[in-house]
């Protein structure tokens, strides 16, 4: 753009962002622009002007929140845009929230919360005040503006730990907050009250309630408030109140969509559910009323798709009242069984018509909705949890009365199977409701019922379903649901054979069967063998001769669709490609060619509008696994398919891939064979990747940091004779300045002083330690003093004339800063942190550098002598640590299978979804010395070989360390 003070061409690109013709330019323009200063306000100012289309409007405040997300403040709580914006920001925002439509106060609403959590509330302490000193006794549209912006501040203390500082913020807020808002939600019920007839004016007085609760629930959920604990009853008795609450004239035509009053009521279940949780003491006087409008409640709300939330969240407040045993007394005769089975769990376990619908117009919802517990806000799913929490409670009497249900239903459909199939879904339901002992985790169930058969159930009421070509689809796919959840409950030989027929069903019509097929078939290949819980219990040679079936199957499936959007919504599919590839192994390697050209073709078509996340991640974990699984004879041969389709996603900057380009670009070179020199690609590579703009991207660190260091460890001297040794050594100085990613900087910084000839880094070695000690006195951590000692020892082990580090290399590097000051390092910083480097590879290098530092270095034994016996203690130390015994490097297969089980963390976003296919070996620096007792040989060979030349400091040593030295050299 021209100039951010030119609002007319700003908005112009914010409207141009929504074209995908013209949305990649538009992009580049307006993050090309963003440092200026006054752009978050022009941006603020064509988000209030009514004179732009909503579009522009909408895309400002999109743009804006994502601004503030990338530049608000750095790590270190740094303003990245100038003081002046930042105290107009402030001082504008509350006000324009509250005047917008809510469309754009979601946006803004989260662009707060961002600021909040950075600044509230030590840099923006009148943000309260300010907020209070709006609210208005008549204008309910300002009133509700208000609760927006504080529901967007005070929603994060959600799923915050308890800590000192979290609770100062929420007690400095209570002081203020508290008697405006109890006066707030007394002025709007009497509001309520005088409009009983005004439809006008109940609607967003409803809104105000909506967001009234909400914030109740936030100012809750942490601790209860004293105010909210002396003022119980008044404010539960409206609580209460609204829960009951029933007007005709906010009733909703549309069966869909909740309306006002489902709104109120769901969020007031879930506000009391918490009380039940968290403060059931104090809540308990209050409970029984609670629970029984909640029972009529349940008993005579109509099925309609409106109330799915309402029924939900209010049968989670029964289950969370039925996990105190005293409470759950309430439910535990027969009869009150019965009536909770009929008159609750039955009503919503059964299948509805727009169960149905959705099963046939959006299949992929359905099965989002439906398993793997994603569907929390279903009748289904609360309705089976509510009924599991009474069968723990009293499993004998709850299983006896749900049977007898169970075989009822499992009758009427053997009665006629074509008319009555729904009868047999709630039965397959009702039984795996009770079924289940405790709760379902990704690993599938642990322990089931004692009291029923679940494989005799498989068997006479599953496993046909599976084999008749008739069967209803929805009943096809309860019975590979029943498979995926007591997966665990099969013998091997039931699975395998289930396997086949599971495979069979990639060629159904039906997209969920096909779907449920994939996700069951993925979940087998991670079930463990139950008394080795690092090996799998199916290997290789269990899916070696059906491997290509379906891995092709699956690919066609893919590849259905017409859109990029369409390809990748299905990531459970891709999801099982992955699984598949990873548990075959090499024995793919036959016709991977063909399995790596669908794989780049997929990454081209999704690249054009990414819009999954977990579709992409699976897809690049899928190329991770068959480059991994290559032998090296294969090494290379997939680099003509992949690399012309990376290399168009760094042109393309698809932001949303280029992490995993980076990874997947290091792993294809780390195959490489060792004589193989640099390839083309990566020398071109090479300057562009250390592009200081690649690098403000948190989401590229660590994946830029590794192909650096793997381009290292294969040339080093492209880097000397292009002249950028300077510029790589920007890189660290510019990861070393961040507490974030500082760690990355000498992870780099270790490769570069391996690989890099000493001579071609001698001019630089002096300004390298001073940014080291700088940082140690302005900014120490403890993850920078762990990554100092890392260093010096890593520097020390390396031996050779060819590598010219060694221990006076280490101990003299920071000399070159300052005269005497290695000294002080070694004893302050390095000495003290060996204890707490953790990893087994991390205390050998420990180990030798120390050894080496203590028994080779002359500069040490002279200039540092005072240094020696506490170094000498600690090498003992940490040569008798258990860490230290057995091999050092975690398996690759294992670490590569023993992955993904945290779906919800897989996002585009800030940071990179680290890819498990791709093995991240940490550096090595004497590989030759093995871990384990070979260290203690090493060791023992350096005391041997250097010992006379320390024996007076030897002799200084505590008893302990003078006997393990006799030992260790005697054992050497």
């Amino acid at each position: 753009m021209a100039s951010v003070n030119d609002i007319q061409t700003l908005a112009q690109l914010l409207q141009s962002s929504l074209n995908p013709s013209t949305a990649k330019q538009a992009e580049q323009s307006l993050r090309a622009s963003e440092g200026q200063p006054g752009f978050s306000i022009l941006l603020l100012q064509i988000v209030a002007s009514d004179q732009f289309h909503q579009t522009s409007r909408l895309a400002s405040a999109l743009f804006f929140k994502n601004f503030i997300r990338r530049k608000w403040t750095d790590e270190d709580g740094n303003y990245r845009i100038p003081e002046s914006d930042v105290a107009s920001v402030k001082n504008e925002i509350v006000g324009l929230m509250i005047s917008l439509p809510h469309s754009l106060q979601v946006q803004l609403g989260e662009a707060i919360s961002i600021m909040a959590d950075s600044d509230f509330p030590d840099k923006w302490d009148y943000l309260i005040d300010d907020l209070i000193s709006r609210l208005s006794p008549t204008d309910v549209y300002v009133n509700n503006g208000v609760l927006q912006v504080a529901h967007s501040i005070f929603k994060r203390w959600r799923p915050l730990f308890r800590s000192d500082p979290l609770f100062l913020e929420i007690g400095l807020v209570l002081s203020k907050f508290c008697v405006p808002f109890m006066s707030l939600f007394e002025q709007t019920d009497r509001m309520i009250d005088e409009n009983q007839s005004n439809k006008a004016a109940l609607e967003p007085l409803f809104g105000t309630l909506i967001l009234i609760f909400k914030l109740y629930y936030d100012l809750n959920c942490q601790d209860i408030p004293e105010f909210f604990e002396d003022n119980m009853k008044p404010l539960m008795g409206l609580v209460h109140k609204y829960l009951q609450y029933s007007n005709p004239l906010l009733a909703t035509d549309d069966d869909d969509e909740p309306g006002p009053q489902e709104l109120v009521k769901s969020s007031i279940c879930e506000l009391i559910e918490l009380y039940t949780q968290r403060y059931g003491e104090v809540f308990q006087p209050l409970l029984p009323g609670f629970i029984e409008t909640t029972w009529t409640l349940l008993t005579t709300t109509g099925p309609e798709p409106k109330y799915d939330v309402l029924i939900s969240k209010a049968l989670s407040f029964l289950t969370t009242v039925t996990k105190s045993p005293e409470r759950a007394q309430a439910f535990s005769s027969r009869e009150i069984l019965q009536q909770i089975v009929e008159k609750i769990v039955l009503p919503n376990m059964t299948l509805r018509t727009s169960d149905e619908e959705l099963f046939e117009d959006d299949p992929i919802e359905y099965t989002r909705r439906d398993l793997e517990r994603s569907d929390s806000d279903t009748r289904r799913r609360a309705a089976t949890d509510f009924l599991s929490e009474l069968k723990e409670r009293y499993e004998g009497l709850v299983t006896e009365v749900v049977m007898i249900y169970v075989q009822h239903y499992l009758g009427q459909y053997n009665s006629n199977r074509a008319q009555n199939w729904r009868e047999k879904d709630t039965a397959v339901y009702l039984f795996s409701s009770i079924a289940v002992k405790g709760t379902i985790t990704a690993a599938g169930v642990s322990a089931t019922n004692m009291l029923l058969d679940v494989v005799q159930f498989f068997s006479e009421n599953i496993a046909p379903d599976l084999f008749t070509a008739d069967t209803h689809p929805i009943l096809k796919v309860d019975a590979i649901r029943f498979i995926h959840t007591f997966r665990n409950q099969l013998t091997k030989a039931q699975l395998a054979e289930t396997f086949s027929v599971l495979s069979s069903m990639f060629q159904s019509t039906d997209y969920v069967v096909y779907t449920y097929a994939a996700i069951t078939i993925e979940r087998i290949l991670f079930i463990r063998q139950p008394s080795q819980l690092n090996t799998f219990l199916f290997g290789k040679d269990d899916i070696s001769p059906v491997a290509e079936q379906v891995i092709m199957n699956l690919f066609r499936l893919i590849e259905k669709g017409q859109t990029p959007e369409k390809v990748a919504e299905n990531e459970f599919l891709m999801r099982c490609i992955m699984r598949v590839l990873l548990t075959a192994k090499e024995s793919v390697v036959p016709y991977s060619d063909a399995i790596v050209q669908r794989l780049a073709n997929l990454v081209k078509v999704t690249s054009m509008n990414p819009s999954n996340p977990k579709f992409s991640h699976y897809m690049f974990e899928s190329i991770g696994a068959v480059i991994k699984s290559a032998p090296a004879s294969n090494a290379g041969s997939y680099d003509g398919v992949l690399i012309p389709v990376f290399l168009n996603i760094l042109g393309q900057d698809v932001a949303e891939f280029v992490p995993y380009v980076f990874q997947l670009l290091s792993q294809m070179l780390d195959v490489l064979p060792s004589g193989v020199s640099l390839p083309e690609t990566y020398v071109q590579l090479v300057r562009p990747i250390l592009s200081p703009s690649l690098w403000e991207s948190k989401g590229n660190v660590q994946a830029l940091t590794r192909l650096l260091q793997s381009i290292l460890s294969r040339d080093s001297s492209i880097f000397v004779s292009a002249g950028l040794i300077e510029a790589l050594l920007g890189v660290f100085q510019k990861l070393l300045s961040s507490r974030v990613n500082d760690h990355f900087g000498f992870e780099l910084l270790e490769s570069i002083f391996l690989y890099v000839p000493i001579g071609d880094l001698a001019k630089y070695t002096r300004q390298i330690a001073t940014l080291i000690l700088q940082r140690l006195q302005s900014s120490r951590t403890e993850k920078l003093v762990l990554r100092v000692a890392h260093l010096v020892y890593f520097l020390a082990a390396v031996a050779g004339p060819t590598k010219q580090l060694g221990p006076e290399f280490a101990i003299g590097l920071f000399d070159q800063a300052q005269p005497g000051i290695a000294g002080e390092v070694f004893g302050q910083f390095v000495v003290p942190a060996t204890v707490r480097l953790h990893t087994p590879l991390d205390k050998k290098i420990a180990a030798v550098g120390l050894v080496r530092i203590l028994f080779e270095s002359n500069k040490f034994r002279t200039s540092y002598s005072a240094k020696w016996v506490s170094g000498a203690v600690q090498l003992v130390s940490t040569l008798q640590s258990d860490s230290l015994v057995g091999a050092f490097e975690t398996s690759a297969a294992a670490a590569a299978e023993d992955m993904l089980e945290a779906d919800e963390e897989i996002g585009f976003g800030a940071t990179v979804s680290k890819l498990s296919s791709v093995v991240w070996r940490p550096v090595d620096p004497v590989p030759e010395v093995v871990a384990g007792d070979k260290v203690k040989k090493f060791v023992g060979g350096e005391i041997n070989r250097f010992g006379g030349n320390v024996q007076g400091l030897v002799a200084q040593a505590p008893e302990e360390v003078r006997s393990a030295f006799a030992t260790y050299g005697r054992d050497a």
